[in-house]
């Protein structure tokens, strides 16, 4: 498989380039800075580009069977997590390439709440990360009502995600945040990366979203 990754440097993007590595697909890893390239995996193509904008987003989907988004908006930028998401749906339109945004917990239903969202629960979000959570919530509504043809999916990992280990095992979801018996929602990176390679490779869920946890 052909799959090309926007955000390859930062902490998912650059697990699931490993991830989809390990597993012999091919990798175009895009960065905005080339001056990032040392810090992207000597095996992937790398690449500069802007995800928020679809002539670069075109540009370096050509060929290819998967684009993955993995980026995030730096701080004070939030507004435009939602215009990558359509830049990203933009770009693709016309083409058969699949798109998998990786996005936030926020816009998760709390379990047991009647419809509480993760974004709105400060034992899942803390004041602390509320603005990224709700840019994320922006960015999820702007895929899930785009009139497109394209063939996406949205993985929203649990509410801690962190470093950590790969376990390969973990559950799947739809629209509740997945928590624990002690009511603790959480996943690491490497496992979120198996997630998605998981689905990249076997599609399961098209033009709708899917979450990951422990």
């Amino acid at each position: 498989m052909r799959i090309t990754v926007f955000g390859a440097a930062g902490n998912v993007g650059s697990r699931v380039v490993t991830e989809a590595l390990a597993r012999g697909h091919e990798v175009t890893a895009v960065v905005r800075d080339a001056a990032r390239f040392p810090a992207l995996h000597p095996a992937a193509t790398h690449r500069t580009g802007n995800a928020g904008n679809p002539a670069h987003v075109a540009e370096l989907s050509t060929g290819q069977d998967l684009v993955v988004g993995a980026t995030r908006p730096a701080p004070g930028h939030e507004d435009e997590h939602a215009a990558v998401g359509r830049a990203l749906l933009s770009g693709l339109a016309g083409t058969d390439t699949r798109l998998i945004v990786v996005g936030g917990a926020g816009s998760l239903t709390v379990p047991g709440t009647r419809g509480v969202l993760a974004s709105d629960d400060p034992a899942y979000v803390p004041d602390a990360w509320r603005h990224i959570a709700l840019a994320s919530n922006a960015q999820y509504d702007a895929v899930r009502t785009a009139t497109t043809e394209v063939d996406w999916a949205y993985l929203s990992p649990s509410a801690v995600l962190e470093p950590g280990n790969r376990t390969g095992t973990f559950r799947l979801g739809t629209d509740e945040l997945l928590v624990d018996a002690e009511g603790n929602s959480a996943l690491s990176m490497e496992d979120l990366a198996v997630a998605l390679l998981d689905e990249a490779e076997h599609p399961k869920h098209h033009r709708t979203r899917f979450t990951a946890g422990y």
